[in-house]
């Protein structure tokens, strides 16, 4: 069964189309998110994999990460350096990365270079290099990324962090993993996660450039055809805790790095989504402006920024900011934070405040929809949520209409992001 539906983009002059499809392979209906643009001869494509991010990083933190970079080896026939090398004669690029929840191999190439891409493509699909040489070059790679980091303490202090909100679940641990986990990690370990998280059943694939759809369907059901089917799985939610904690690393620095999180109950499918965003970009999105950089910053000069925002995604929902800080000043800017936040929740947000965030989500919105990349990735983000097609705009509809009251009332409810857990780095 074939779904289409159509949105209209007018860039320019020129009308750009969205369309979903599923198209049928081995029994399994697969969505394929395409876009023509044919104001470059170039095409880009993506295999999402769901439920196949860190957060699956159950047993072994890292291990996704590190699947990714051997699966960005090439393949078993020809080796990394081989593959590297063949893929540079047509100028075609293919890599491998992994998000929280997704897994995502991915190919660009010039228009008339797409068959020979999508040959490499399937190869690396159906014969990745899963050798122990690959396998202990990534491990030497990333054990050397995660130990240069040792002294990178916003990455410290953002780690710390997580183990804080999410003690003894995936999301506690760094998406690269540490050294210990990295060297624990084997070629069986890879092997079984290509076979378990690579499959059919899990994809979703997005395509766009100057091409066919038709005969594009045709090229990609040649090769999820060769890939194993599998079985998906529900992906997990996890809860950030809403116990108050605070962890103090002692390092050998010249400035206190303050991160700081709590749980917030708003979901992906919240009705009050959209309120959500208004209300984060008042309280610490905006950069200046916002409430956290004027206090912290401009009225006290504790930092030279101050963030705040909300992470909701499908696995979790919380409230994170940071900022850095002289040594001496550390409490007070702790302190701050906490006064800014227990203000807003009570208070809520200004008319002025209101209107200026609806003035500027509304007038840069063009923006986030400028390139082919962004509005493939905006239709993904709506079909992987569970959306109706075409929601991101009725959302815009619903913050121009957004009365002042409705918006402190959401604000006033949320007073989840009053527990607060911090984790500072400092001397």
């Amino acid at each position: 069964m074939k779904k289409i539906i159509f949105t209209l983009l007018i860039i320019g002059q020129i009308i750009m189309a969205a369309t979903i499809e599923e198209i049928e392979v081995n029994g399994k209906n697969i969505p394929v998110i395409f876009e023509e643009d044919k104001r470059l001869p170039l095409v880009t494509m993506q295999f999402v994999f769901t439920n196949s991010g860190t957060i699956t990083d159950i047993t072994k933190a890292g291990l996704a990460r590190f699947s990714a970079k051997v699966m960005s080896e090439g393949t078993k026939e020809l080796g990394s350096s081989g593959f590297a090398e063949a893929l540079e004669a047509k100028a075609i690029h293919i890599s491998a990365h992994a998000g929280k929840e997704t897994f995502v191999v991915e190919v660009g190439c010039l228009k008339g270079e797409f068959e020979t891409a999508l040959k490499y493509f399937g190869d690396l699909l159906k014969d990745p290099n899963l050798t122990q040489e690959a396998i202990d070059k990534v491990k030497t790679t990333t054990i050397g990324s995660i130990s240069s980091k040792a002294n990178d303490y916003d990455y410290v202090a953002s780690n710390e962090l997580k183990t804080l909100l999410f003690e003894g679940t995936p999301l506690s641990t760094p998406d690269a993993g540490t050294i210990e986990s990295v060297k624990s990690i084997e070629l069986s370990d890879v092997k079984e996660f290509i076979k378990k998280h690579l499959i059919s059943s899990k994809l979703i694939v997005v395509v766009g450039g100057d091409i066919e759809l038709e005969t594009t369907k045709q090229q990609i059901g040649k090769v999820i055809e060769n890939m194993p089917k599998g079985r998906a799985t529900a992906l997990k939610n996890y809860t950030a805790s809403s116990k108050a904690k605070e962890s103090v690393l002692k390092k050998e620095t010249e400035q206190a790095y303050i991160y700081f999180g709590s749980p917030y109950n708003v979901g992906v499918d919240s009705p009050d989504y959209y309120k959500s965003r208004v209300a984060t970009y008042i309280l610490g999105t905006g950069g200046f402006g916002s409430r956290l950089m004027e206090e912290i910053r401009v009225k006290r000069g504790l930092a030279y920024s101050a963030y705040a925002r909300a992470d909701i995604s499908k696995s979790s929902s919380f409230m994170t900011g940071y900022l850095q800080t002289k040594l001496d000043s550390m409490e007070e800017a702790k302190k701050t934070v906490k006064d800014v936040i227990a203000e807003f929740v009570k208070n809520g947000v200004t008319k002025d405040e209101l209107k200026q965030t609806k003035k500027f989500l509304l007038g840069s919105e063009p923006l986030r929809v400028e390139t082919m990349s962004q509005r493939l990735n905006r239709t993904f983000m709506e079909y992987y949520k569970g959306q109706e097609f075409g929601h991101s705009q009725k959302e815009l509809e619903l913050i121009d209409k957004l009365k002042l009251k409705d918006l402190n009332e959401f604000i006033k409810a949320h007073t989840e992001i009053l527990d607060m857990s911090f984790a500072i780095v400092t001397k």
